[in-house]
């Protein structure tokens, strides 16, 4: 079977159904998808060894995006996620955006900043040039500290010295900037870091600070346009041409207000954080990341913005762009069964890839959410998928979950309170049914 992320009616059959259609689309293995995610993926002894004081393990919802297509090819994407009508959302919008060509992605090298504090430097100038002058010597030691990655093709690519703080803090910082390839790379980088702290100081007369990586890896960004034609977008009340109006304008009030800004960025984070739990990876490294390169012009802007497009009548540009340092390889998916099911079902993409489907998903959870906005409201869909949580909280269980679901939104009144009354309801219904029957 060629592979393919459209799956239509997945929402409405079973799991194990949809299990057996992810595994014909993607060539998963069935035992291992039941192996990695029965019980969260994870049992309490291999958690001890991941983090202190362990009692136990703490699972989330592992679905699947569908309609996924990034430069020309087709993903089932893992997300993980506990927030109602994320998964929906952004399969949804993507489908809108595959009747457009699907995402488009370019990403740049795998680069990531090694930091290293210098202070007490007697003269910030002299320090500085020095240091440069030496860039050859300390590429070298460098690479002398990460032999595995220079193996691989990685390795130490070039060093920048800034001068930082007042003249009185007598303050350098040196960025080592190295290649991890598929590596997320930060015990790479922090190895390097300490490996070339002590003749950096003595290179600058100076005392040795802080040796670590840097979040803000700015030289590892990934771009994601789409386009999306105007008769996709339309809703029941309003045409396409007048939907991408809405969508225009939401993106401009993001784009001259923080307020705006950073709520339309948490919803470009649904997705991205999704994929990037899903396959293992450090998700509060990438949201600094993010959040930090949207404030880098000193006031806080979104990750992502729509315009019409000048090119195509008719059509919707979306672009986003943010700093992404993602890993196939090393840590967590070494061990968790999860994260390597996702890999896999992925067709075990390079870290490149893997950024690209992540922003791709990122972009579509924005272009859902502004939508939403820009028509109907958030609300109505993501409270309507909110309302079967409700229901399980009230007690629900089996086909009685969608029916109390139902009965909630109807009534426009999904709380916990209601859904108990709506349960009793449909709890009596049922038995009245069982009667009339025997």
């Amino acid at each position: 079977m060629a592979r393919t992320s459209r799956l239509p009616g997945f929402y409405k059959v079973t799991v194990n159904e949809r299990r057996s259609l992810v595994c014909e689309a993607t060539g998963a293995d069935p035992r291992e998808i039941e192996a990695a995610l029965e019980g969260g993926g994870l049992d309490a002894e291999t958690a001890d060894k991941f983090v202190e004081n362990v009692l136990g393990t703490y699972a989330l919802p592992y679905g699947v995006a569908l309609n996924v297509r990034v430069n020309g090819k087709d993903y089932v994407v893992p997300m993980v996620v506990e927030e109602p009508s994320v998964v929906a959302a952004a399969s949804n919008a993507a489908k809108m955006v595959r009747a457009g060509g699907g995402f488009r992605a370019d990403v740049d090298a795998s680069l990531m900043i090694s930091q290293i504090q210098l202070y007490d430097v007697k003269d910030q100038a002299t320090a500085r040039a020095r240091i440069l002058a030496a860039r050859k010597e300390i590429l070298a030691q460098a690479d002398k500290a990460a032999p595995g990655l220079v193996s691989r093709g990685g390795g130490a690519r070039d060093i920048e010295v800034r001068i930082i703080g007042t003249p009185e803090d007598k303050m350098l910082v040196v960025h080592v900037l190295v290649d991890c390839k598929d590596a997320m790379g930060a015990n790479l980088i922090n190895g390097i870091a300490e490996a070339i702290a002590d003749r950096l100081a003595e290179l600058a007369s100076a005392k040795v600070g802080l040796r670590i990586l840097s979040n803000l890896c700015d030289r590892r960004c990934v771009r994601v346009t789409c386009r999306v034609p105007a008769e996709c977008l339309a809703t029941d009340d309003m045409d396409g041409e007048q939907v991408i109006d809405g969508i225009v304008n939401a993106s401009r009030f993001a784009e001259v207000d923080p307020y705006r800004a950073a709520t339309h960025n948490k919803g470009i984070m649904n997705g991205v954080d999704a994929v990037v739990i899903a396959t293992g990876n450090d998700w509060r490294a990438v949201e600094a990341g993010a959040h930090a390169y949207a404030a880098r012009s000193g006031t806080y802007s979104p990750l992502a913005t729509w315009r019409r497009d000048p090119e195509q009548r008719g059509m919707l540009l979306g672009r986003i762009e943010l700093p992404l340092a993602l890993g196939t390889v090393g840590g967590t998916l070494r061990v968790h069964p999860a994260a390597r099911l996702s890999l896999s079902m992925l067709g075990s993409p390079s870290s490149a890839e893997l950024a690209s489907i992540a922003a791709a998903l990122g972009l579509a959870s924005n272009l859902a959410a502004v939508r939403a906005l820009a028509t109907d409201g958030i609300q109505r869909g993501h409270m309507a998928l909110h309302a079967r949580s409700v229901a399980v909280a009230a007690g629900a269980a089996g086909d009685l979950v969608a029916k109390v679901a139902q009965m909630i939104v109807e009534a426009r009144d999904i709380t916990v309170e209601a859904a108990r009354r709506a349960l009793s309801v449909a709890q009596c219904e049922g038995d009245a049914a069982t009667l009339s029957e025997d």
